[in-house]
């Protein structure tokens, strides 16, 4: 396939083209739009070391007709478009390498109707899941993605994201019913109704989910629901190696015991976590499990996970329904990225993750446990073990060239490893400019179809340039 339909340079982006774009739409947007330094600033922050690299405007967008506005005049400009949800991306998602407009999507907030009989719910793309849920309550459903950050919807639609609940609900691809999308030509369409499944032609709702904003920007939403459980408990168990901690994670899933979460953290993860969250968690590899159902369901699952987890070497399997025990062990866990900060708090963080089969779940988490000890790299380790998905909070001095290299270095073996065990260099992150080197070493030339897909929706290279691919 022709480079020149895929790769990005600044000749495809006319400066002055962008001037005019910037002009236009400052001229119709009146005070929805800003280019103050500050605001620009803001629109590009990553939770990671990528260099920020600035939009030269943002509209703050308020209904779709506001996002098919600012895609037309940029169609007609060929000005690049960069969708920004709340900016909890990881991997340069949110950047603007050819500048452009930053289109802010979170006074796009309204959560639209709830059909609480098809357990739907339609939202719009800036409704945060902390804000879905709470105003799901009364109505006895909830939505499960839990990335852990208090992610947009939209954003996470974007990415693909899943997190805590995965094992048992599934990711954001499997909770999308149907998506209503602004296309690069400044189109809106849907990708489908409200029916459950549907035969109907290509899925461009799975197309859409994880497309980064590379294809189109989404305006709404629909999302599965489900009933809140009788019961939820939950549990935490050590174990004496990651290679027993996995081998019981293994067997849990084999067994059928539909746990809802089961995580794994490394030692060092825990270590932290006890510093930063004041808990007292044994100092060795660790499970925390939650499950859902009634009360009888809740104890036979716990029961059967214990009698696993005996067999690995399991130590104090503890479990409880206790909502507030239970709050407390989670939330030391969601702040798992603020545990690793505070360990090294002069650092920066670089958080990647990959995924790989479970079985070879405690191969890569040894291999790269060892490959840090080897480098004199800092990195505890997260894991959504029952997807096989792990995540590494490196804690890197940007000032230092010698730590940078090393990091640069680390992340092509820790990717390829994942790739050489037939996994993914990333389960959750998304691609974004980070993940772009190993594409095509994972995907091979499925990488150039996608290519394809994308110059076939935009061909004039706006929607969200320079991700996903080189």
């Amino acid at each position: 396939m022709d480079g020149s339909t895929s790769a990005w340079t600044e000749s495809d982006y006319s400066k002055e083209s962008i001037k005019l774009c910037v002009n236009k739409i400052k001229d119709e947007f009146g005070q929805q739009f800003s280019n103050s330094k500050s605001i620009l600033e803001q629109h590009t922050h990553t939770m990671t070391i990528h260099e920020s690299e600035l939009p030269d405007g943002v509209v703050f967008a308020e209904t779709k007709e506001d996002v098919q506005k600012v895609v037309k005049i940029c169609s007609e400009y060929k000005c690049p478009i960069i969708p920004f949800g709340v900016g909890s991306s990881f991997e340069g998602h949110i950047n603007a390498p050819y500048g452009g407009i930053s289109i802010d999507m979170n006074n796009m907030n309204k959560i639209i109707n709830v059909y609480q009989e098809d357990l739907l719910v339609v939202v719009q793309p800036g409704v945060t899941r902390e804000q879905l849920n709470t105003h799901l309550r009364d109505t006895g459903l909830f939505f499960p993605i839990d990335p852990g950050a208090n992610a947009s919807i939209g954003g996470m639609t974007a990415t693909r994201a899943s997190g805590t609940n995965a094992v048992r609900y599934g990711t954001m691809k499997d909770n999308v019913i149907a998506l209503e999308v602004v296309t690069p030509d400044g189109q809106i369409i849907k990708t489908a109704n409200k029916a459950r499944k549907s035969s109907a032609g290509y899925d461009l709702t799975r197309l859409m989910v994880g497309s980064e904003g590379t294809l189109g920007i989404t305006t709404e939403i629909t999302l599965k629901l489900y009933g809140i459980p009788e019961v939820i408990a939950g549990g935490r168990v050590s174990f004496p190696s990651v290679k027993d901690a996995t081998d019981a994670v293994i067997m849990t899933v084999q067994a059928g015991i539909p746990v809802a979460r089961i995580e794994f953290l490394d030692t060092a993860q825990v270590i932290a976590v006890n510093n930063y969250s004041k808990t007292n968690l044994p100092e060795a590899p660790l499970l925390l499990l939650e499950f859902h159902g009634s009360e009888a369901s809740v104890k036979e699952q716990s029961e059967l996970f214990g009698e696993i987890a005996s067999d690995f070497g399991g130590n104090d399997f503890e479990w409880t329904s206790n909502s507030e025990d239970r709050n407390k062990l989670w939330k030391a866990r969601h702040d798992a990225y603020w545990s690793c900060k505070a360990v090294r708090p002069e650092a920066e963080i670089y958080s990647t993750d990959v995924c790989v089969p479970i079985s070879k779940l405690s191969d890569c988490i040894t291999e790269t446990i060892e490959d840090m000890k080897k480098n004199q790299l800092i990195g505890p380790i997260v894991s959504h073990a029952g997807d096989g998905n792990f995540h590494v909070a490196l804690l890197i001095d940007k000032k230092s060239d010698e730590e940078l290299k090393k990091l640069d270095d680390f992340l092509i073996r820790i990717s390829e490893r994942a790739i050489r065990m037939d996994g993914t260099c990333t389960g959750e992150h998304g691609v974004g400019q980070g993940k772009r080197k190993y594409m095509l070493k994972e995907l091979g030339g499925a990488v150039d179809i996608m290519k394809k897909v994308k110059n076939a929706f935009d061909p004039n290279k706006i929607m969200n340039p320079g991700k996903l691919f080189l």
